[in-house]
């Protein structure tokens, strides 16, 4: 059976079409002004491609920041549990996730079978997200895919202390007109948002094998930094933008056979 799997983020929008337990195709697309015109345009193409249809879809579940807005999704669904059943399906052995998107992140903490046992979650401000560093980028004048090639150059490091993302650009100007390297604020920035991921795990604390999913997972100056707190590797998918929609998809399938 067809199923699809939308996760509608700040940022992105990502689709996958699954056909029994095989993922058939996947989309990501920049959500841009109007995203509802994104996903309608993801999905159909991804159907497209493979000649399949709409009608053809027995249950599509949305996620992520716009799924109440998808009208033609048969069900929702958290984000907390598309992105634990979209590790798991193939990372079983993973007991924690962290995550961090556009504009929230969150850790997610899962039992021996795979469920959410817990989680905490940081979405009331942009320290400790993937907008932090977007808008540092653009105030250090260096591309985002840049930002981690860069960081790992560094010989030294900036500390970047505020917690606010207008004060911390800043700093980084201040650091900037003193002639700091670049790539040693960058890793600053890095190391920043790190420990203010890491704060959250304060009242749980991480066990089990990690994996690390979002956009930021793609930043290799991120994942070094969170690599080195930790004191050991980090699971990452090999997309980890696409971990959200994998598990919505896993969700959808899962819900044709409560409904049966």
């Amino acid at each position: 059976m067809l199923v699809a799997g939308i996760d509608a983020g700040s940022n992105t929008v990502k689709v996958i079409l699954m056909e029994g337990n095989q993922i058939l195709a996947q989309r990501i697309a920049k959500a841009g002004a109007n995203s509802l015109n994104v996903v309608n345009d993801s999905i159909e193409k991804a159907l497209k491609d493979h000649g399949k249809r709409m009608e053809e879809l027995v249950s599509i579940v949305s996620t992520g920041y716009g799924r109440d807005n998808i009208s033609f999704a048969t069900s929702q669904a958290t984000e907390i549990f598309c992105h634990a059943a979209g590790v798991v399906l193939s990372m079983p052995e993973v007991r924690t996730v962290i995550d961090i998107g556009g504009q929230d992140s969150k850790i997610i903490y899962l039992d021996d079978s795979g469920q959410v046992i817990d989680f905490v979650m940081n979405d009331k401000c942009a320290a400790g997200t993937g907008r932090f560093i977007e808008m540092l980028a653009i105030a250090l004048e260096t591309p985002l895919e840049e930002m981690g090639p860069l960081s790992i150059k560094a010989q030294g490091e900036i500390k970047i202390s505020n917690t606010c993302t207008v004060f911390a650009e800043s700093e980084v100007i201040s650091y900037l007109a003193k002639g700091i390297p670049r790539e040693e604020i960058i890793s600053g920035v890095h190391h920043s948002i790190v420990t203010r991921i890491l704060a959250m795990t304060r009242l749980r604390k991480m066990h089990g094998d990690i994996c690390f999913t979002g956009g930021v997972a793609k930043n290799i100056g991120v994942v070094r930094w969170m690599e080195k707190e930790l004191g050991r590797p980090l699971c990452i998918p090999e997309e980890p933008q696409l971990t959200g929609a994998i598990g919505a998809a896993v969700i959808a399938l899962e819900r044709i056979g409560e409904s049966e």
